[in-house]
């Protein structure tokens, strides 16, 4: 009787959580980029950049990542660089992200590095509102995070590093 006991109450627990599992996403645009060559198409991080992303190891240094996501270009992957991330995976879209976190990561704590054009989509595509209208080529200081649960999303907004709109 015991053990019937037992195995229901462990069986309550382990359903219980996880139907409850919230995913903790951070989203964020790559820091500044080199423009010294036009031409680039997969510029490093500039001086300003890898300062930027140290700030953001400064501001996420009491999270612990699971893993990361990164589009595969370079000053993505930089941004990423100084934080402590066991495995940074590619990704193309915001649908194959989702569908990705969805599959293997619910329950874990990830952060996503994107693009002006791609972080707000991003966003929606968790299931959250959009925190504003757009990101410009010159906001390179937001960070958001998300808590996602199934296909919902509260955002939070937040500013690190040095403020690009003084």
């Amino acid at each position: 009787m015991k053990r019937l006991i037992l195995f229901f109450s462990l069986s309550f627990l382990i359903s219980t959580t996880a139907f409850a599992q919230n995913t903790e996403v951070w989203v964020v645009r790559h820091a500044e980029k080199d423009k010294t060559n036009p031409e680039d198409k997969d510029p490093n991080l500039s001086d300003e950049g890898r300062i930027r992303a140290a700030d953001l190891a400064i501001y996420l240094k009491k999270v612990k990542f699971d893993v990361g996501f990164s589009t595969p270009y370079k000053r993505t992957h930089q941004t990423l660089d100084s934080l402590i991330i066991p495995k940074v995976i590619n990704y193309k879209d915001p649908k194959s992200l989702v569908d990705s976190v969805k599959k293997n990561y619910v329950g874990k704590t990830i952060i996503v590095a994107g693009h002006s054009n791609t972080v707000l989509e991003i966003i929606e595509a968790f299931g959250g509102k959009r925190p504003m209208e757009m990101l410009t080529d010159d906001d390179y200081d937001y960070i958001f995070r998300l808590t996602v649960k199934d296909d919902k999303a509260k955002v939070k907004k937040d500013q690190f590093g040095r403020p690009h709109h003084l």
